[in-house]
C-alpha cells in the first residue's frame, strides 16, 4: 500500500484481499474546516464464476479497506461516503415511509364515507325495528284475556304476588316477595307457595333467616327445584341485605340482578310487586314460548332475555306488568308446553303455530 500525504488531498491506494482489485480512496486535507467527502474510485474486475466464465462485478466497500489506515478510518467516519455508480439507500424503511398527502386524504375521506354510511344504516335499522309490531296483536291479546276468564290457572292464586303474609311491614313484605321469587325458579307455583308459607310460619325475615341453620332452611323449602343451591343463595342474599341495605332490598333493577341467584326475570317481578315500579317485562318460560308461537317476535328468539328485548321494542308500556300474569296463566291452561289445546284456542285461525298443528304439519305433542 502506498500513501501520499499533502496539504491538499490525501490519496490512499488499497488492494483488496479477495477481489485482487486496486481501489483509490481520496481524503480531504487535515487542515480543512469544511466537511469533506471520501471519494472511493472503484475499478471493475474480471472474476471467474463457478463455471470458469469471466463476469464483471462491482466491489462493495468493506471494513478491510479502512482497517489498513487508522487515520483514514477516523476521517471516513466523519465524512459522507460516496461510491460512484452505487445508488444511495434511504435510511427510512419502505414500510415506514409516509404516503403522499393526496393518497392519505383520499383514504381518510373514504373511511369517513364508510363510517357515515354504516351509522346511517344502523339508524335506519333501529327505526325499522322500533316501528315493527305483529299484526292483529290486539285481537290476539283480547282473545287470550277472554280465555283467561274461562280457565282458572295456578298462578292466579299461588303466584309470587300472593305469597307474602298479610299485614307485614313494607320491609318484610319486600323481603318475602324477593325470597318467594327466588324459590319460583324451575319450580311449580304450588310448590313455591307451600315453601314460602312454611318459611313464613318459621319467621321469614332477615334476622331470623340469618340465625337459621342451612339444614333447617332445606327442610322448609324442599322440594323446590335446585333447593340445595337456593339455600346458599338465600343465605348469601340475606347477609348482603343486612350489611349493605339495612335489612331492606335494593331499589334498582341493576342492584337486584347483582344479588346471588337473582336474574332479570326475577328482578323485574320484584320491582313490579315489591316496589310497584315496572321497568321491564318479566319473561319466563311460558312468556318466551307463547311469544314465539304467536309470532310476537320479529325473529325467533333462543332465550327469555332475547324475548324480553323483542317484546319491549313494540309492546306498549302499560302492558308490561300484566302481560306476564296473562301469558303465564294462558300457558298453564291452554298453550301448554306439551299437548297444547289448539282446537279450543280462540286464536287458532290466526296463530301460526296453531294453524300448523291443526293442519297436521306440526305434531301436537311438542315442547317449545
Amino acid at each position: 500500500m502506498a500513501n501520499a500525504i499533502s496539504n491538499k488531498v490525501q490519496v490512499s491506494t488499497v488492494r483488496t484481499l479477495r477481489s485482487r482489485t486496486t481501489v483509490k480512496i481520496e481524503f480531504p486535507p487535515e487542515n480543512s474546516n469544511a466537511e469533506g467527502k471520501v471519494n472511493i474510485l472503484m475499478q471493475n474486475s474480471k472474476i471467474k464464476g463457478k463455471k470458469g466464465v469471466k463476469t464483471e462485478k462491482k466491489l462493495c466497500l468493506k471494513n478491510e479497506l479502512l482497517d489498513t489506515n487508522k487515520d483514514s478510518l477516523e476521517t471516513a467516519s466523519k465524512c459522507k461516503l460516496e461510491i460512484p455508480g452505487v445508488p444511495q439507500k434511504s435510511s427510512i424503511s419502505p414500510r415506514k415511509r409516509r404516503q403522499p398527502k393526496m393518497e392519505e386524504n383520499k383514504i381518510s375521506k373514504i373511511k369517513k364515507e364508510i363510517k357515515v354510511e354504516n351509522s346511517e344504516n344502523q339508524v335506519l335499522a333501529d327505526i325499522e325495528d322500533s316501528a315493527w309490531e305483529p299484526s292483529n296483536w290486539k285481537l290476539v291479546l283480547d282473545n287470550i284475556l277472554k280465555m283467561r276468564k274461562m280457565y282458572v290457572a295456578p298462578v292466579d292464586s299461588l303466584g309470587c304476588e300472593e305469597c307474602p303474609e298479610e299485614g307485614a311491614t313494607p320491609e318484610v313484605f319486600r323481603y318475602q316477595t324477593l325470597i318467594s321469587v327466588m324459590l319460583s325458579s324451575q319450580t311449580r307455583d304450588q310448590v313455591t307457595y307451600a315453601a314460602t308459607q312454611r318459611l313464613i310460619e318459621h319467621g321469614l325475615n332477615v334476622d331470623n333467616i340469618l340465625k337459621t341453620p342451612d339444614e333447617k332452611i332445606g327442610e322448609l323449602i324442599y322440594p323446590a327445584g335446585f333447593w340445595k343451591s337456593k339455600i346458599k343463595y338465600i343465605k348469601q342474599t340475606t347477609q348482603i341485605l343486612k350489611d349493605k341495605y339495612d335489612g331492606d332490598i335494593p331499589r334498582t333493577l341493576k342492584e337486584l340482578c347483582g344479588l346471588p341467584g337473582v336474574g332479570p326475570k326475577m328482578a323485574n317481578i320484584v320491582m313490579s310487586v315489591a316496589w310497584n315500579d315496572t321497568v321491564g317485562i318479566a319473561v319466563d318460560t311460558h312468556v318466551h314460548r307463547i311469544s314465539n308461537r304467536l309470532g310476537w317476535v320479529k325473529k325467533p328468539t333462543k332465550d327469555p332475555e332475547q324475548t324480553r328485548k323483542a317484546l319491549e321494542s313494540w309492546l306498549p308500556k302499560n302492558q308490561w306488568r300484566p302481560i306476564n300474569l296473562t301469558l303465564v296463566g294462558f300457558g298453564q291452561t291452554v298453550c301448554k308446553p306439551v299437548s297444547p289445546s289448539c282446537e279450543v284456542c280462540l286464536n287458532n285461525n290466526i296463530c301460526p303455530f296453531a294453524r300448523s298443528v291443526l293442519s297436521g304439519k306440526n305434531k301436537k305433542k311438542v315442547k317449545k
